[in-house]
């Protein structure tokens, strides 16, 4: 049976460890050094958090 069409499904999780690692990735392509610091790493990872946190409240990360 073919599915649907028009029916869009969003795994919510999945785009935003898929949005995490795009930021990783940019991070890394624009350090000077070879390999992200702990630090850098943690930085990246709390901007994201907080981009997330703005757009989908703080009842979304329960």
């Amino acid at each position: 049976m073919a599915p649907a069409r028009g029916t869009a499904v969003q795994d919510h999780v999945a785009l935003a460890e898929i949005e995490l690692c795009g930021d990783l990735i940019i991070a890394a392509s624009t350090a000077h050094e070879d390999r992200l610091s702990p630090d850098r790493i943690d930085e990246v990872l709390k901007a994201a958090e907080e981009r997330f946190l703005e757009k989908h409240g703080a009842d979304a990360a329960r």
